[in-house]
Formats: C-alpha cells, sequence, structure tokens
C-alpha cells in the first residue's frame, strides 16, 4: 500500500466553469503511473468554488451548469454577508451544494473515469481567483 499527495495551483479563472481534467492529470502525471489499483482524492481548499464530475465533450453543458447554478443561488437573494462583494454569499451557497472533493478510482496508472466524464472546477466568484487543489493517491502500486 502506498501513498502520494500533492498540492497544485490551477490557472486562475473567472466565474464560470471549466474542463480541468487535463491540468489535473498533469499535475499527477509521474506519481499515478506508479499505481496498479486505488483511490485518488481531489481537495479544493476553497469555499466560493466547486469540484464535479460531468460531461467533457460539449462546451453549452459546462455554460447551462453556470447557469443552472446563478439559478440556484442568485446574487440578487437578500444576503447578510456581503463583505467581500455580491458574489461571495452565493459563491458559498453553490460550494455548500456542489462540493470540494471528489474521490475518482486508479486503474492501471491512471484516472478511472467514464468516456464523457470529466473534472469540473466550478468558479463562483465573478473575478479571476487562482484556486489550489490537494491531490492524494492512495493504494497499491505496481512491482
Amino acid at each position: 500500500m502506498g501513498w502520494t499527495q500533492i498540492t497544485h495551483t490551477l490557472s486562475g479563472r473567472s466565474k464560470g466553469s471549466y474542463l480541468i481534467t487535463n491540468e489535473i492529470n498533469r499535475a499527477i502525471e509521474k506519481e499515478i503511473r506508479q499505481y496498479k489499483i486505488g483511490m485518488c482524492n481531489i481537495f479544493l481548499q476553497h469555499t466560493s468554488a466547486s469540484l464535479c464530475l460531468n460531461e467533457n465533450v460539449c462546451k453549452e453543458v459546462r455554460d447551462d451548469l453556470t447557469m443552472a447554478l446563478d439559478h440556484v443561488a442568485p446574487e440578487s437573494l437578500p444576503y447578510r454577508h456581503t463583505d467581500e462583494g455580491p458574489d461571495d454569499m452565493p459563491g458559498h451557497a453553490k460550494s455548500a451544494i456542489m462540493g470540494v472533493s471528489l474521490d475518482i478510482p486508479i486503474s492501471n496508472g491512471q484516472l478511472a473515469l467514464g468516456t464523457w466524464q470529466g473534472i469540473y472546477l466550478c468558479e463562483h466568484r465573478t473575478y479571476q481567483h487562482r484556486r489550489t487543489v490537494v491531490i492524494t493517491m492512495q493504494g497499491e502500486k505496481k512491482k
């Protein structure tokens, strides 16, 4: 049984839903190859952005996801927490709903994502932010 942990800062992004599968794969490419079978946890260290798995080809899915989240937690509600601007509390609500952590199986040295699955960063703040993830892999290493 082995463990690996990597901290990676994602490219800065403004509000939207972004496919980050390739960026995550590049961050772990050397280490994940060592694993025969295991689990990879990706943890986002922030409270106004989130992670999810979703459709990995059609850009309209990403735009529609952002629109749906804005409908669920719009900036127009009478929030009391507004210290960091009108997009902050809706960002916290979206993050709480979506979550900040993913568990993805590792199979033969790679993430075992489905054919149409991709890893998304959902940035809920209007202006560009750099986000950090802690990626922890555990499992049986190849001999």
